[in-house]
């Protein structure tokens, strides 16, 4: 569904992200890990549209999604949440989510039309709300909530676009103990559907464990691992490369 060829890119003499090559298929999570400033986030960026390439190509189904920008590649299937969260912060819980199911109908200027089916998507935004746990919370405006209600929050907006791949960069981050598990349920959720290409980008292992049917590896921009999570973890170049071990010498 999702492939990246040769992607790279170049700021002045460094090379953040190089030659990368991976293909993503439908009913998978992949988990993308390393150390900071391997070009995780950055290769995030490349696939969604955020940075331009310097070189390589990015495709969704076959078609080239290279020249567009990011809101054209959220139209044809690709959906980001970020590790800082993308809200509207005046507004409600439900109005975030309505405006997010208003998009992905394509009706942000037909004002008849929203008005005709403006029950129908207050329908479906609250349903999502509740999916996310943020039925008590849904007139609190965004900027009101804890963190890790915003997440949850943004999650719910992300579900909302229906993409056909989910990007997760570090979904976790910043939220307590008791706050994570909503968020990896959610995911847990879209992954049993079997229809979604999703990539997570996480550094707590036990998450990656758990959730990722596959690991890649970017170490200094280069992928340099690709496999089942138990071979990746105990390879010498990741336990090098992500872990900070000692490599093995040679005998």
């Amino acid at each position: 569904m999702l492939e990246t060829r040769d992607l790279t890119i170049r700021f002045g003499g460094h090379v953040a992200v190089d030659r990368v090559s991976c293909a993503f298929k439908p009913g998978t999570l992949t988990a993308i890990v390393g150390p900071n400033g391997a070009g995780k986030t950055t290769y995030f960026n490349l696939i969604s549209g955020q940075l331009r390439a310097s070189a390589g190509t990015v495709s969704l189904d076959g078609h080239d999604l290279t020249p567009l920008s990011a809101p054209q590649r959220t139209r044809r299937g690709l959906g980001r949440a970020f590790q800082l969260t993308q809200l509207f912060p005046n507004l409600s819980v439900l109005e975030n989510v309505r405006l997010a199911v208003q998009a992905r109908r394509g009706q942000g200027l037909d004002f008849l039309t929203v008005w005709l089916h403006h029950r129908e998507l207050l329908d479906e935004a609250r349903a999502l709300v509740e999916r996310v746990r943020l039925t008590a919370r849904m007139d609190a405006p965004a900027a009101s909530l804890p963190h890790g209600d915003q997440r949850k929050l943004e999650v719910a907006m992300l579900i909302a676009l229906q993409p056909k791949v989910y990007m997760f960069d570090e979904p976790t981050a910043g939220m307590s103990v008791d706050e994570v598990p909503v968020v990896l349920d959610l995911i847990r959720e879209l992954k049993a559907e079997g229809r979604h290409t999703i990539l997570l980008v996480e550094h707590k292992m036990d998450v990656v464990r758990e959730l990722a049917d596959r690991i890649i590896v970017l170490h200094m921009g280069q992928l340099v691992a690709d496999g089942d999570p138990a071979t990746v973890i105990a390879s010498p170049v990741v336990q090098q490369a992500y872990l900070g071990a000692a490599m093995p010498e040679a005998a």
